[in-house]
């Protein structure tokens, strides 16, 4: 109901002549015609109306003088774009007035009206407006319905992403004890071989597994634009080598041969070295997936200017000429091989482009089709030469703690990461408890007075940050090292562990190198009590991504 009667003021025809009689005699003969119209008797009458909707107005020249105009005037500022009110004026025969010239220069959608009024000039023209008014409500409505499409993209987008955020939070905590275990068995030396090489089959999985929760975390981050990126000056070469090592295994398992070649002198360049070397890894991952066993694979670096060019290059499956405008769009893939097993999400080259240009660089594909192989090709600008000198990181050192790590505290509401962890450490020789919720916790801290403490967050009832913060409350809560155990991995998740308290936070499924090293760090000044190497002394290290 409400709508039809906006309508019905949205269709009419406001009339604004020198007299009452002349708007009735107007209204009369324009109501045959079914044309509705509405009689305004002063120009402030006019305003108010014009703000309920119009269709038009009819406006005698005499009027426009004594504030018409202005009235007009305001109205016409005030008009969405899409609006183009239609004034018809009510002009003596040959009129050049200077009111009707402005009006006609001003008021934009005008058509003059002559005395003597004939009928048949007024309905033509009032009609001929009021369609054109008609055709602006329908632009109007076109743009209400592409508005609440694009709500409802966004809506939709957002929730995708909250989606993926959360499916990749929900991943890692079943593969947290998965990880745990299969370190517990490869750190067996009574395993036999072939033991050996199905818990080495079942880690690459498990790694490949974690890059691809990663992968769908990073999407999410960088569709809602939360990705900060930490630039410093760093050579090319570096962040290629780092890039290069994480690749290797995935390289050496298709038996590939690599060929690197990079430039005799440094190129510097201003970015996040993390970031940056995600983008070669993906690069070099897709070009060991895609490329046939015992293949070929080329990453070649040269300078263009003030810019380094990176090149990698395979002799692999190639990409279709219809695919290759598309390859660096969101779950956008090729044509699959049947006995390509891990052939991944469409997520990587995504992640490529978007962090090229956040890095102001640029990146392209070229293949010459089915089976030629490809080569992606990313363009990076070099960093403006400078003399200043730039400062090594300096260490910082820690603040006073206890001599010994030997006794850690592990607190997770999932009882197989929890059950494992405690497996993790008894391997590395150090003494601990394991409990299942935050009051337990608490509770145990009393006694048994930990030095660092495993924490999950997302625990019911009291989460992770409460623990932290009532544990750094407590007698030696102070000196204790926290380590965030979660799978909540972004940077808000880890501006929240730093107020909570805690000195470092780890994304499940922890890499047990990186934890080892951390617990390394905290018992560096205890000789009667020390962490031993897991898998005869070799430590991994931290995986960056």
């Amino acid at each position: 109901m409400a709508r039809t009667a906006a309508h019905e003021d949205e269709s009419r025809l406001l009339l604004l002549l020198p007299t009452q009689r002349d708007c009735a005699v107007t209204a009369q003969v324009l109501g045959r015609e079914s044309i509705t119209t509405f009689a305004c008797s002063s120009p402030a009458d006019l305003e108010r109306e014009l703000e309920r909707g119009a269709g038009g107005v009819f406006v005698c020249e005499e009027l426009l003088a004594i504030g018409a105009h202005a009235v007009l005037a305001r109205a016409i500022e005030r008009q969405p774009r899409w609006s183009d009110l239609p004034v018809l004026v009510l002009a003596r025969e040959g009129s050049e007035s200077r009111h009707v010239s402005d009006a006609l220069s001003q008021l934009g959608n005008v058509l003059l009206v002559e005395r003597p009024l004939r009928l048949a000039a007024l309905i033509s023209n009032a009609r001929t407006a009021l369609r054109a008014r008609e055709r602006q409500y329908q632009i109007r409505s076109h743009l209400e319905d592409l508005a609440r499409a694009r709500d409802a993209l966004a809506e939709s987008a957002r929730r995708k992403d909250q989606f993926l955020a959360m499916l990749g939070h929900e991943l890692r905590n079943p593969l947290a004890p998965v990880r745990n275990a299969l370190h517990l068995l490869m750190s067996d030396q009574r395993m036999p071989p072939d033991g050996q090489q199905l818990c080495d089959m079942m880690k690459r999985q498990v790694d490949h597994m974690v890059r691809l929760v990663d992968d769908l975390i990073d999407i999410s981050r960088i569709s809602r634009g939360t990705i900060v990126l930490r630039r410093e000056r760093v050579d090319l070469a570096t962040v290629l080598r780092n890039a290069v090592d994480q690749s290797r295994p995935l390289v050496d398992a298709a038996r590939h041969r690599l060929e690197v070649s990079l430039p005799a002198g440094p190129l510097i360049v201003e970015a996040d070295p993390v970031r940056l070397a995600q983008v070669f890894v993906n690069l070099l991952n897709n070009a060991a997936k895609y490329a046939e066993p015992g293949g070929e694979i080329a990453l070649s670096v040269m300078r263009e200017h003030q810019a380094a060019r990176i090149a990698v290059r395979d002799r692999g499956i190639g990409i279709e000429p219809e695919m290759l405008p598309h390859v660096f769009e969101l779950f956008t893939q090729g044509r699959r091989e049947a006995h390509r097993a891990h052939d991944g999400l469409g997520i990587g080259l995504t992640l490529v482009r978007n962090i090229v240009d956040m890095h102001g660089g640029q990146v392209e594909a070229h293949s010459d089709g089915r089976g030629e192989g490809s080569e992606f090709v990313v363009t990076l600008p070099l960093a403006i030469a400078t003399s200043a000198h730039v400062a090594a990181p300096s260490v910082v050192a820690a603040a006073s703690r206890r001599p010994s790590a030997a006794r850690v505290l592990v607190v997770d509401d999932n009882v197989d990461a929890a059950e494992s962890m405690g497996m993790v450490l008894d391997l590395l020789g150090l003494e601990h408890r394991v409990v299942y919720d935050g009051s337990s916790a608490l509770d145990i801290s009393e006694a048994f007075v930990p030095d660092v403490v495993l924490l999950d967050i997302g625990m019911p009832g009291m989460d992770g940050y409460e623990v932290a913060r009532r544990l750094r409350r407590t007698a030696g809560g102070s000196e204790m090292r926290l380590i965030a155990l979660t799978g909540w991995s972004q940077p808000q998740d880890r501006e929240r562990t730093r107020a909570a308290g805690f000195d470092h936070h780890l994304s499940k499924p922890v890499d047990i190198g990186a934890l080892q090293s951390l617990l390394d760090g905290a018992a560096h000044d205890a000789p009667a009590t020390s962490v031993r190497p897991l898998n005869g002394g070799a430590v991994a290290g931290m995986r960056l991504r």
